[in-house]
C-alpha cells in the first residue's frame, strides 16, 4: 500500500480526496441543507407572482374583450330604440340586425336579449340556427331558473359574468350579462357567453405540474377550474351559504382569513399580486391570488412548491460544490504541468479564438496520447464550426432579407401596405420640405365592393382588389407610390405635386380602373368604379392628417355619386377637416 501511494498518482489523489470531503463535507452539508430550503421558499415566491399574473392575463384578455363588446353593444342607439318600444316592427327588425352583427365579432359567435318589459328571450348560435326565429321564450318574475335576469335588473348598469346552465337552450357557459338602460331605468339584459368547456380548457387548464387555476367572484364563488363538480353554478341567485367558494377548500380559519385579506388588499389597489402559503387539503400549498378589475374576479393559483421547485433541482448545485472541492485536489497535479496543462491550455486558446469567431490554424497534435486525439477533434470541430457558422450566417442574411420585404408588403396584392407607405410618405414628405416642393396623396376605394362580395363571394372580391391594385399601380408614374389601406381601400403617394397635378392623376386612375370589366375566374366579368379624395399635404400635415383630409374628400366624391375625384377644399373644410357650414 505504501509503494502504491508513494509511485501512483491517481492513489494519491484519491487519498487527498477523501481527506478534502471529511473535512469540509460535514458543515458543506448543513450550510447547503439550508440555502436549498431558503433559495427554494424565494423562487417559488418569484414563481408565484409571475403565474398570477400569466393566469391574470390569460383569464382576463379573452374575457376583457368579449366584455366590452358586450358594453359597446349595451349603448347601441338600435338596441335602446327597440327596448324602449318593442312593439315597433322597424325597431324590431334594426335591433336584430345589430344583435347579428356583433354575433360574428363575439368569441362564442352568439349572443342574448332579454327585455325588461315583456320578458322575451332572444337567442342565436354560432351556426345561427335561430335565423329569423331569434325569439326564443319568454322570462317569467315567479320562474327561478329566469331569477338571473332579474337580479341582474336589480344591481343597475354595468356588466357581470355569470357561470349558469341554461336548460332551455341546452347550453352551459360563461355568461356576460349587460344592463341596457336610457335615463337611468334599465330596459334589458344582453350580451353572449363562452362555452364553460373551451373557457376551462384553454383558459384555467394549465400543463404546469402542481399548478391548479381558479377564477372566483368576489364572493370567493368559484367560476372556472379544471374540476366541474366545484363550480358554483348561477351564484347571482344563490344566497352566500349555499355557494361553492374557494374558502371551503381551505383546511383552518387562520388559512381562509390569509386568503381573504389577500383579497382585500388587491381590491384596495395595494398591490398586484398577493401570494402565501396556506393549508390545502392537509398540506402547506403556495397560493396566489390577482385582481382582474375589469371582471370582478380573482384568480386564484394554488402551487404544489415541491413539484414546482422540488430539492432535486438542486442536485446539479451540490454536484457543482462537490466538483469545486475535488478542484482543490488540482494543487498536487503540478507534476502534470509539462506534459498535460502547457497543451490543454494551447487547446484552450484555440477554442476561446473559436468562440469569438478566429478560426485558428490546425493545432499541432504531438503525441499520440489522450490529449493528441483530443487535438485532433479539436481540429476538426473547429473545421466544422466554421463551416456551419458560414453557413449560418449566410441564411440568417438571407431570411432577415426576406421578412424585411414581407414586413412592408402587402401579401395580397403584392404592392406596400400600410406600414410600407408610412415609411415611404414619411421620407418623401420630409424632402418635399427640403425642396420646396410638395407630396400629395389619393384615398380611393372600390364602389359598392361590399355588394361584390354579398353577391358573387369573398374570392370574387379578393380577385377584384388584385385587379385594382394592378391597374393602380399600371397607372401609376415614377413619381407616385401604391400601397393597400386596408379592405377595399387604396392609397396613392404622388411626388412633386399641385392641386391640378393630383387632380389628373386621380383621373388617370379613375380612367384606368373602370376601363372595362374585371374578368373572374369563373368567367364572369364585373364592372367597377372608383371614388378618389385627393389632398396636397401642408408642410405640417403628419401621414394621419393628410389621410383624414383625403377621406373628408373621400366621403364627398361618394355623397356625390361616386365615381369620380374630389381635392379637399381647404376653404370650405378649413385645415382640420371638419366642413364648414355655410
Amino acid at each position: 500500500m505504501r509503494g502504491a501511494f508513494a509511485q501512483s498518482l491517481r492513489v494519491r489523489v484519491l487519498v487527498l480526496t477523501l481527506g478534502a470531503f471529511v473535512a469540509v463535507g460535514i458543515p458543506g452539508l448543513a450550510a447547503f441543507s439550508w440555502i436549498v430550503g431558503s433559495t427554494t421558499e424565494k423562487l417559488s415566491t418569484l414563481f408565484a407572482e409571475r403565474q398570477i399574473l400569466y393566469d391574470r392575463y390569460r383569464g382576463l384578455g379573452p374575457l376583457a374583450r368579449e366584455v366590452a363588446l358586450a358594453e359597446t353593444l349595451a349603448r347601441s342607439p338600435a338596441i335602446i330604440a327597440w327596448a324602449k318600444d318593442e312593439t315597433s316592427p322597424a325597431r324590431t327588425a334594426r335591433g336584430i340586425d345589430e344583435l347579428e352583427h356583433f354575433r360574428t365579432s363575439f368569441r362564442d359567435g352568439s349572443y342574448f336579449l332579454a327585455m325588461a318589459g315583456s320578458g322575451d328571450y332572444y337567442y342565436n348560435d354560432a351556426i345561427s340556427r335561430f335565423d329569423r326565429a331569434q325569439l326564443r321564450y319568454r322570462l317569467l318574475p315567479g320562474n327561478d331558473k329566469d331569477a338571473w335576469f332579474y337580479q341582474t335588473l336589480a344591481m343597475g348598469p354595468g356588466c357581470r359574468l355569470n357561470v349558469n346552465n341554461d336548460r332551455a337552450l341546452k347550453v352551459t357557459n360563461v355568461w356576460i350579462n349587460c344592463v341596457v338602460s336610457a335615463d337611468g331605468k334599465p330596459l334589458a339584459v344582453l350580451g353572449t357567453g363562452i362555452n364553460l368547456t373551451s373557457f376551462i380548457d384553454e383558459i384555467v387548464t394549465t400543463d404546469q405540474p402542481g399548478v391548479e387555476s381558479i377564477f372566483v367572484d368576489a364572493s370567493g364563488a368559484v367560476q372556472a377550474t379544471r374540476e366541474e363538480s366545484r363550480i358554483d353554478f348561477a351564484s347571482l341567485t344563490k344566497q352566500a351559504a349555499d355557494r361553492k367558494t374557494v374558502f371551503n377548500m381551505l383546511d383552518d380559519t387562520q388559512s381562509k382569513a390569509k386568503l381573504g385579506d389577500m383579497m382585500a388588499n388587491l381590491l384596495d389597489g395595494r398591490t398586484q399580486a398577493a401570494s402565501g402559503f396556506l393549508m390545502v387539503g392537509g398540506k402547506k400549498v403556495l397560493v396566489g391570488v390577482g385582481y382582474l378589475d375589469r371582471l370582478d374576479w380573482f384568480n386564484v393559483t394554488l402551487m404544489d412548491v415541491d413539484a414546482i421547485v422540488g430539492k432535486h433541482m438542486f442536485a446539479p448545485i451540490g454536484g457543482l460544490i462537490a466538483l469545486l472541492m475535488l478542484a482543490a485536489a488540482g494543487l498536487i497535479t503540478f507534476l502534470f504541468k509539462r506534459s498535460v496543462l502547457d497543451r490543454l491550455a494551447l487547446a484552450e486558446t484555440s477554442l476561446e479564438r473559436i468562440e469569438s469567431g478566429d478560426f485558428p490554424p490546425a493545432i499541432k497534435a504531438g503525441h499520440r496520447d489522450e490529449i493528441g486525439r483530443l487535438t485532433h477533434a479539436l481540429n476538426r470541430m473547429a473545421s466544422a464550426v466554421r463551416d456551419n457558422t458560414n453557413k449560418l450566417e449566410d441564411t440568417v442574411r438571407q431570411r432577415t432579407e426576406q421578412l424585411e420585404r414581407m414586413a412592408y408588403l402587402d401579401p395580397m396584392t403584392g404592392i406596400a401596405n400600410r406600414r410600407g407607405f408610412a415609411d415611404a410618405f414619411a421620407d418623401e414628405h420630409r424632402r418635399a420640405r427640403a425642396a420646396g416642393g410638395a407630396v400629395g396623396i389619393l384615398l380611393l376605394d372600390v364602389d359598392l365592393f361590399k355588394s361584390i362580395n354579398d353577391t358573387r363571394g369573398h374570392q370574387a372580391g379578393d380577385e377584384v382588389i388584385i385587379e385594382v391594385a394592378r391597374r393602380i399601380s399600371a397607372a401609376g408614374g415614377e413619381d407616385e407610390i401604391c400601397a393597400r389601406w386596408g379592405g377595399d381601400e387604396f392609397v396613392v403617394l404622388v411626388r412633386g405635386c399641385s392641386p391640378e397635378t393630383i387632380a389628373a392623376t386621380g383621373r388617370r386612375i379613375l380612367d384606368a380602373v373602370r376601363s372595362r370589366a374585371v374578368s373572374l375566374s369563373d368567367g364572369a366579368g364585373v364592372r367597377i368604379t372608383t371614388s378618389i379624395g385627393a389632398h396636397v399635404a401642408d408642410d405640417d400635415d403628419t401621414l394621419s392628417s393628410a389621410a383624414a383630409k383625403a377621406d373628408v374628400a373621400l366621403y364627398e366624391a361618394k355623397r356625390a355619386g361616386r365615381n369620380r375625384v374630389i381635392l379637399f377644399d381647404r376653404e370650405r373644410h378649413g385645415r382640420d377637416g371638419q366642413i364648414k357650414v355655410a
